[in-house]
């Protein structure tokens, strides 16, 4: 239980054609050598950022969800990334949690990114979701969350826990913001005296917009462990819970934090 080994895919995505992401995703997935617990793939991974929930989204027993739940099956790994998610006549730009039995968790993402017109077409979510894996408490976020720090804030806990372990963000973000995305990702370590693992598409999409990657793992001290700019990349590392551990508790710098709400 004190290590985790998480593998991420940093790929190109086909535009707007689900059945082309799936299979080639599926082909990675499957090619992967080692023994992941975590398997972590890209924002909106079976579309790109599209604006046009209306012609590409599912529900929960849809085909993207399905071909989730049956990889993870398959090769007995958790699989996360996010997917256009239509319920109760909304639109959600969901990340799910997909466990190898089936059992799932799910984060609606919180920050639409107005930049690019998400507000007006998905509905934001009011609930972060802290799960686990191998024993790590994890908190899964989604690309422009990474821009506001109070929402992967840590907070104390009873007996002086701490809420989580990992942060994950899944992300679609461009190649011309790609130095935000890398220094707020070693940020978000530092401040939370987490690790944090960020996953980036490459390649252009269909509004001919360039993505670098740019995936990264980082240590709670902000140190990189893992950088790939773009290609794409299949990549697995194993992190190190005393390592984590040790961290805290040489500098225990969290015990000084402030304490606070946030409005749902």
């Amino acid at each position: 239980m004190s290590t985790l080994t998480i593998t991420t895919i940093q790929t190109n995505l086909k535009w707007e054609d689900k059945a082309a992401n799936l299979r080639q995703l599926e082909e990675k997935i499957l090619s992967i050598p080692e023994k992941p617990q975590l398997v972590v793939l890209p924002e909106m991974f079976s579309t790109g950022f599209s604006m046009r929930p209306e012609a590409l989204a599912e529900k929960m027993d849809g085909e993207a969800v399905s071909w989730m739940r049956a990889i993870a099956a398959k090769k007995r790994i958790i699989l996360t990334g996010s997917l256009i998610i239509e319920e109760d006549g909304n639109y959600f730009n969901r990340l799910l949690w997909i466990q190898p039995n089936g059992e799932f968790g799910y984060y609606d993402k919180r920050h639409r990114f107005a930049y690019a017109g998400e507000d007006q077409h998905y509905t934001e979510g009011r609930k972060r979701l802290v799960t686990s894996a191998n024993g790590w408490k994890i908190l899964p976020l989604v690309c422009y969350d990474l821009r506001f720090p109070v929402w992967s804030r840590q907070t104390p806990q009873e007996g002086e826990a701490l809420e989580y372990d990992l942060i994950l963000y899944v992300a679609n973000w461009p190649e011309r913001r790609s130095l935000a995305w890398k220094t707020l990702l070693q940020a978000r370590a530092i401040e939370n005296q987490s690790y944090v693992v960020g996953v980036n598409r490459v390649g252009p999409d269909g509004n001919n917009i360039a993505h670098s990657g740019d995936s990264m793992v980082i240590d709670p001290l902000g140190e990189i462990l893992y950088h790939e700019t773009g290609k794409e990349d299949i990549h697995t590392l194993t992190l190190q819970k005393e390592n984590l551990t040790e961290i805290r508790q040489r500098f225990p710098f969290w015990r000084d934090a402030d304490t606070f709400s946030i409005e749902p």
